[in-house]
């Protein structure tokens, strides 16, 4: 009984340490839950599906996930991103006429490009491999997330925390629960998973959309829809490359291979996804302090907080990597074994795609967009043709390892970019050593391939990480007196 008191007394204590909490510390513990209830409610559904589906049908859905994202920039021309963030800023007297037309601008190329679509449907089908009703229910799905995020956008800013955290659980429940329903009683399974989560977000945030036409009263504005279109134009090739980077794998194994191949790796890679949402909560964490840092003349004391979140990344994917076995006979069942071997190359991409981020903050703080459109495009293009080579000789695993290679690339020409752009704004001083993150590195690729080749044999895997985790622990101190010196060495004091 007093055991239960002083729980309840300790729940008291941090319900009343939290109502002290600001208005925006609250926001952004509550931005974080909405994030990771956004992603992490795939994750969990994706045991679920890939019981339901079978291999092929898991790959048809994956593959129509990655035309989703390539074909949503070219229809909605990702206004929900910076021009929108940025507008909202800029015209914060105009904020409500700057929401609603931008709202009318992507309902507008919306249906511009349904028009285009019906028009020529047959080409279209053809082109993608989908039936009229998956593509209707992808132009359904690039409308109504638009409308979620632009009032999302609008919630963030002015920290109403409670309305977007409601309207994201209800969604995020909703989706799954309305597929799996649709699913088991369906005879095209992959269709009727479509059409239960195009229609939950259809009549989810169709109201949305609403609420900010009602408040903007506007929809279309010319100053609006020019600055829209003008800045967010030549970030095109920038979206699109990022977009080809993650998606561009499936669909080649698909028409390369078959569907089947496509949803194995799609299991492996969404398994290894599960650490983005480590990285998206360390780096919304993290980005107004670094953003801070820049602005105030400051890159140097961003260093020791990048090279810890770094190597916390790094071990985080070893502990995905080490456990890759049991990840897979948990998300899915014995036909999607062999996405083991998937699993490490691609949680090694992981930590570049949380790295680069770090290198560049720089270029678009100080809106060198060259730079980041370039470093994208080549990576998006190194993976088309590595794809293109290797998946025909190595088959769908080849896929893993093409993918660590550009994040490699990508993750090093945005570390070369980053240079130059502060060469060129913050006097040549440079914000981190090239030898320190070569080292958490260069560590972080041995011990995950190390793991990996112990997959056959249970014991001296789980006796690899834990020797792993121990020398890591017991060297933190060593490593982190390691930095200061290269430090002093980099500056040459």
């Amino acid at each position: 009984m007093s055991f239960r008191r002083g729980k309840m007394g300790t729940v008291k204590k941090l319900y009343a340490a939290y109502r002290k909490f600001p208005i925006q510390v609250k926001a952004s513990f509550w931005f974080l839950i909405c994030a990771f209830l956004q992603k992490g409610i795939s994750v969990i559904t994706t045991p679920i599906f890939t019981r339901l589906l079978s291999a092929s049908e898991y790959g048809k859905y994956s593959v129509f996930n990655s035309w989703l994202g390539i074909v949503g920039i070219f229809v909605s021309l990702n206004l929900t991103g910076g021009v929108y963030q940025q507008g909202l800023v800029k015209f914060e007297a105009e904020e409500k006429l700057f929401s609603s037309s931008l709202q009318g601008l992507s309902m507008t190329l919306t249906a511009a490009c349904t028009v285009v679509y019906l028009v020529s449907r047959g080409f279209w089908n053809k082109l993608f491999s989908f039936s009229t009703v998956q593509m209707l229910a992808m132009l359904i799905m690039i409308w109504s997330s638009a409308a979620f995020g632009f009032w999302a956008a609008e919630q963030r800013l002015h920290y109403r925390y409670r309305a977007l955290v409601a309207v994201t659980i209800t969604i995020s429940f909703a989706k799954p629960t309305a597929g799996i329903l649709l699913v088991v009683h369906a005879r095209d399974r992959v269709t009727a998973l479509l059409l239960g989560l195009a229609l939950v977000e259809l009549i989810g945030f169709t109201g949305l959309f609403w609420a900010q036409m009602r408040r903007g009263k506007k929809f279309y504005c010319r100053k609006f829809w020019n600055y829209a279109m003008r800045f967010n134009l030549p970030l095109i090739p920038h979206y699109l490359s990022q977009t080809i980077l993650n998606s561009a794998d499936r669909i080649m194994i698909e028409r390369i291979t078959d569907a089947e191949q496509a949803g194995i790796y799609s299991l492996a890679y969404s398994v290894s996804l599960v650490m983005t949402l480590f990285n998206t909560a360390l780096m919304q964490t993290l980005s107004p302090w670094i953003y801070e840092k820049i602005k105030r003349e400051k890159i140097t004391d961003i260093a020791p907080a990048a090279y810890s979140t770094l190597s916390l990344t790094a071990f985080a994917n070893l502990f995905l990597i080490a456990f890759a076995p049991e990840a897979v006979a948990f998300f899915a069942p014995s036909e999607y074994f062999e996405a083991i071997w998937v699993i490490p190359p691609v949680a090694m991409s992981v930590y570049f795609m949380y790295g680069y981020d770090l290198f560049a903050k720089f270029a678009f703080y100080y809106e060198k967009t060259k730079f980041i459109m370039t470093a994208s495009m080549v990576g998006a293009i190194l993976n088309i043709v590595l794809n293109y080579m290797f998946i025909r000789f190595f088959g769908y695993r080849a896929a893993g390892y093409t993918t660590l290679i550009c994040y490699i690339a990508y993750f090093s020409g945005h570390y070369f970019f980053m240079n130059r752009v502060c060469d060129e704004c913050c006097d040549g001083v440079k914000p981190y050593s090239a030898r320190i993150i070569m080292l958490i590195t260069v560590c972080f690729i041995t011990a995950g391939f190390v793991l990996m080749f112990t997959y056959r044999h249970t014991a001296i895997r789980y006796a690899a990480f834990l020797t792993i985790a121990t020398i890591a622990f017991f060297k933190r101190k060593d490593l982190y007196i390691l930095q200061k010196e290269m430090e002093v060495k980099d500056n040459g004091t």
